[in-house]
């Protein structure tokens, strides 16, 4: 949500995040700094080091290595944050995707990490009678694969947020609170919102925007009734992007400040 704010000044963006009274954050790059100052600014500051979004073929190239940096911040959970089109359902790269993804769960496993599951909509292809997202996770055993879903995403694929968190219960200690304002059935260059290029043909200006926690679509009430129901641990703001004229770190506050009218 922040990372060009983090890029420039990590310390001072969390130092602001903790002010708006986030209690945790989840890291997306660690911007040259090391794991060890990383931990220590967290502990001085006062978050706490949630998780992190960590490349899929960075942690397969390398598990153990990669993931003990994470372990050495204090990151109870990393998640897999992205495919790439040709590791994606659909594709003859898709089983590669799956057994990828056990072998990353068994070396964050070994290091006392929690391997989760970021989905966006492209997971819920059928194959079968089953949405391709049902698939990996019933392919790769809880103990080393969660899940850490991405409930803007799951609106836009067709399902209902608060339903599918409550499928996985006790499997989702992670969830992500997005929301979205969206006119119109067509769904053109999502990705390109978030800076990755996709396929899909350019939307009208502002037929889609993320927007805050409760500026949207979303049913935020029902999320967090459903996150609750299913054990979850914590709830993550992410937004990808800012509505067109607002800037990333008004946006979180914003997210911030309508959840606490929620008492989150």
């Amino acid at each position: 949500s922040v990372r060009d704010d983090a890029a420039a000044d990590l310390r001072g963006t969390l130092e602001k995040i903790k002010e708006m009274g986030y209690d945790g954050v989840e890291f997306a790059g660690l911007y040259g700094n090391s794991p060890e100052d990383i931990r220590a600014m967290c502990d001085e500051i006062g978050l706490v080091p949630i998780s992190a979004h960590v490349p899929f073929v960075d942690m397969l190239k390398n598990p153990y290595g990669l993931l003990a940096d994470y372990a050495k911040i204090g990151c109870k959970y990393v998640a897999v944050p992205y495919l790439t089109e040709e590791c994606r359902p659909g594709t003859d790269g898709f089983a590669a995707t799956v057994e990828g993804i056990r072998k990353i769960g068994e070396a964050a496993k070994a290091l006392g990490i929690q391997l989760l599951y970021h989905n966006h909509d492209f997971e819920f292809v059928k194959i079968g009678e089953e949405y391709a997202l049902d698939v990996l996770y019933s392919s790769v055993s809880e103990d080393l694969l969660k899940t850490e879903i991405d409930t803007c995403w799951v609106n836009v694929a067709g399902v209902v947020p608060s339903e599918y968190i409550e499928k996985y219960a006790n499997r989702s200690p992670v969830v992500h609170l997005k929301d979205f304002k969206r006119s119109g059935e067509k769904l053109g260059k999502l990705y390109d919102l978030i800076g990755i290029d996709d396929e899909g043909e350019q939307e009208e200006e502002d037929s889609f925007s993320f927007m805050p926690v409760g500026y949207g679509a979303q049913d935020i009430p029902a999320i967090l009734a459903a996150c609750e129901e299913a054990g979850a641990e914590w709830v993550v703001v992410e937004q990808d992007n800012p509505a067109k004229g607002d800037t990333p770190e008004n946006s979180v506050r914003l997210s911030r400040e309508y959840l606490k009218t929620l008492n989150w």
